[in-house]
């Protein structure tokens, strides 16, 4: 239970951080382009292989610290995150088909989701 509520206290800072940063980089970059989501999803990527990278060679870390920073914070900053150390675990096991239908897969089937879930939407309000 205590690992859940840990996770459940980074989600809520990712969460924040990631709103914060949204108006800070919209307002500062216009809303022509995304570059609020495209900036978070890559500062929470590099953030998330830098933590795992550390944690696994050099600190020692307790398995609510790791769930809270990646899981919990970088879950709630970004899931892209979680999308990108996946897709680098497949890689590193060279496994480089399911990395590839698992990038593929995950992208095209989400936006083909969001579409249908707009339409269905839209269809019943």
């Amino acid at each position: 239970m205590a690992l859940t509520l840990w996770v459940g206290i980074g989600g809520a800072i990712g969460a924040i951080l990631r709103h914060f940063l949204n108006i800070v980089i919209a307002r500062v970059s216009g809303s022509d382009f995304p570059w609020h989501t495209m900036l978070i999803n890559i500062s929470g990527s590099f953030a998330m292989g830098l933590l795992i990278a550390l944690m696994a060679q050099r600190w020692n870390v307790s398995n609510e610290l790791r769930a809270f920073l990646t899981i919990g914070i970088l879950g709630g900053y970004t899931t892209f995150s979680a999308f990108s150390l996946d897709f680098a675990f497949l890689v590193e096991r060279k496994a480089y088909m399911l990395a590839g239908a698992y990038a593929l897969g995950s992208v095209v089937i989400s936006l083909v989701a969001i579409f249908i879930g707009l339409a269905l939407g839209r269809a019943f309000a």
